[in-house]
């Protein structure tokens, strides 16, 4: 057993009164892995205890509950089994079957690139537990070589479901994306959306890396890699090792596609099309041993690794695999040749013991003590601080503002990802707080220009203006509209407002008033107005006006819908009639101010002989008028009344 594990307080616990924890076997940025035995079951079993600093947190507790579950629902001989899940106290755990092997990632790492046989082998098992996955409605999220477990007796499974989502739960915010950024789609780094097509991109790019041996993109920082799979192609694996079928180079570009809807559906279409290629170049993938292995010395007790197990290794990538030969013998034939080395590196140690000063040196104080600063670019700072507090280091949490990276999300830190420092060194992280916040004065009556200089240095973008007649004069801003980036109403700022930068803001800019065309002819009219820009519509409203003449232009009618006219609308001009005319009433027979007051209801003034007044109205009588009766005048004429005494 080694130093790190005596130091372990859960070495030879026993959690919930039923499991005695024997070892630890791996350790990541969320959770330790033991070897334990189920006493009630007497079974040898995985343990995966949260860490403590992060079991007081509901969301990861969430998450770690939620791959118990993911996991339990899939009842498949290619995905890892989850027997149980539970809270001890301060520890929460999961029960999983216990495997002795090798991950995926730790042969590739000692073989670098497979065999066609090896990989069709693997692929197989993948999909086909990933099938069982996505028709139970289970995205998996983080298919990567590290999740593949290989087990001694040649069984391949699929693990590690913390990430699952159900399929239509397809939204992944900042915080979700916590999948290696070396195997994320196209649609998680540009729209944070993942479906069942997301995985299977995932597979393409672990498929590329068994033939080729290196991943198809490469980058110093996450977000250079993270771009690539958003804007390149993958190449074709027969670029990097002339040895990959045709079949298989198809198979990859069908698997990566840019677009999810020209890659497989799901991981059955895939499993589909690599069984018709098995077909074709006649290689079937190897057969599980159906015998239990005699226990390593690992099973008693100095674990390392938590799956181990392998594949069959070939000098040349495109030799087939020989089908007669299963996994378990290639370990037990691996492990000969590993104790052979076992004798060469003791003679080893015992010639590095006389330069004990100098190794002490080197990784006590000097470069050998460095450890490098892992890449946590993409993820919360949860997560962040959880991985550098597992390598040692010391994480302090930096904000800045970003319109590019989404509020809460990981930017960078400093020193960078794969710099190397000592233990306990701080490393800043610098997380987005989304995008900055400015204040806007007062816009209204202010000129276009200097509004304008105003919103770009609040970085919005802007649209193209809208123009209004107004009584404000040309090139003056009469308001600006902003549409919040975040989503949600438009706002006037034109008393002034708060906005924050690639907010969207359109500017309402005065051209002048509409001009007057009173008095004007038809066509006057209509060249003024369409100088400024103004349609003029062919039909017109009439109306009589007492001092504009027949003929003329009064004015234009109102606008059918409220608010100003702009550039481009038509108008209705209003055209004079000329005054109205009234008739003259025939009031022959009357009195004189019975006449008088028939006269003034129709409009017309009253004019008669001043010596009528002093005579008594009842001795008078109207014969006539001047205009005569009938006749039509504008109101306000003045009606002379001929009167005459009366019988």
């Amino acid at each position: 057993m080694t130093t790190n594990q005596q130091a372990d307080p859960l070495i030879g616990r026993l959690v919930d009164g039923r499991y005695r924890v024997r070892a630890r076997i791996a350790r990541g940025g969320m959770a330790t892995v033991y070897v334990a035995t189920d006493l009630r079951l007497e079974r040898r079993i995985a343990l995966k205890v949260m860490h403590a600093h992060l079991s007081d947190d509901s969301a990861f507790q969430s998450r770690f509950i939620q791959e118990a579950r993911a996991a339990a629902r899939l009842a498949d001989p290619h995905v890892v089994n989850v027997f149980d899940q539970g809270q001890d106290g301060e520890l929460a755990y999961l029960v999983m079957e216990y495997l002795p092997g090798i991950t995926l990632r730790e042969l590739m790492r000692e073989q670098r690139r497979l065999t066609i046989a090896q990989t069709i082998t693997i692929m197989d098992a993948i999909l086909a537990g990933l099938a069982a996955a996505h028709r139970a409605g289970i995205v998996h999220r983080d298919v990567k070589p590290e999740n593949v477990l290989l087990a001694e007796d040649g069984r391949i499974k699929i693990g590690d479901f913390g990430l699952a989502r159900a399929t239509t739960a397809n939204t992944a915010t900042g915080q979700q994306l916590l999948g290696t950024i070396a195997y994320l789609a196209p649609e998680l780094v540009t729209r944070g959306t993942a479906d069942a097509r997301s995985d299977i991109y995932a597979l393409g790019i672990m498929l590329y890396e068994m033939l080729v041996g290196e991943q198809p993109y490469k980058g110093e920082q996450p977000m250079q890699i993270a771009f690539q799979h958003a804007t390149e192609s993958v190449p074709r694996p027969s670029v990097r090792n002339p040895g990959v079928p045709e079949a298989f180079d198809e198979l990859v570009l069908w698997a990566t596609e840019k677009s999810p809807d020209e890659r497989p559906n799901n991981a059955q279409e895939m499993l589909d099309k690599l069984r018709e290629i098995e077909r074709d170049l006649g290689i079937a993938p190897a057969v599980a041993a159906t015998t239990t292995m005699r226990r390593s010395q690992s099973d008693s007790g100095d674990l390392t690794k938590v799956m181990p197990g392998t594949m069959v290794a070939a000098a040349d990538p495109t030799d087939p695999v020989p089908q007669t030969v299963d996994n378990a013998t290639v370990l037990r034939r691996r492990a000969s040749k590993r104790r052979a080395r076992g004798a060469f590196l003791l003679t080893l140690v015992l010639l590095l013991a006389t330069m004990a000063g100098g190794v002490g040196w080197w990784f006590g104080s000097g470069p050998g003590s460095l450890i490098a600063v892992p890449a946590v670019a993409g993820g919360s700072y949860e997560d962040a601080a959880a991985a550098l507090t597992a390598e040692g280091f010391v994480p302090e949490r930096v904000d800045a503002n970003s319109t590019e990276v989404e509020t809460g999300v990981v930017m960078s830190t400093d020193p960078g990802a794969g710099e190397r420092l000592e233990q306990g060194s701080t490393v800043e992280v610098t997380v987005s707080s989304g995008p900055a916040q400015h204040t806007i004065e007062a816009v209204a009556g202010v000129d276009a220009e200097t509004v304008r200089g105003m919103l770009r240095a609040a970085n919005l973008d802007l649209t193209e203006d809208e123009q209004y007649f107004s009584d404000v004069e040309d090139g003056i801003v009469l308001n600006v509209r902003i549409t919040p980036r975040a989503g949600g109403d438009a706002f006037g700022c034109d008393q002034g407002c708060t906005v924050f930068e690639k907010d969207t803001a359109t500017m309402q800019v005065s051209v002048g008033p509409v001009p007057d065309v009173t008095g004007k002819s038809v066509g006057e009219a209509t060249q003024i107005l369409s100088d400024k820009g103004l349609g003029v519509n062919a039909e017109t409203q009439t109306q009589h006006h007492d001092e504009i003449e027949e003929g003329r232009v009064i004015g234009i009618a109102d606008r059918a819908e409220e608010g100003s006219w702009r550039p481009g609308e038509s108008v209705t001009l209003i055209v004079s009639q000329g005054p109205q005319l009234f008739e003259v009433p025939d009031v022959a027979g009357q009195n004189r101010d019975q006449a008088a007051k028939t006269l003034r209801d129709a409009g017309f003034e009253v004019d008669y002989a001043v010596f009528w007044n002093g005579v008594p109205n009842g001795l008078t009588e109207v014969t006539g008028t001047d205009p005569a009766a009938g006749s039509m005048r504008r109101a306000g004429t003045k009606i002379y009344m001929i009167i005459n005494v009366s019988g």
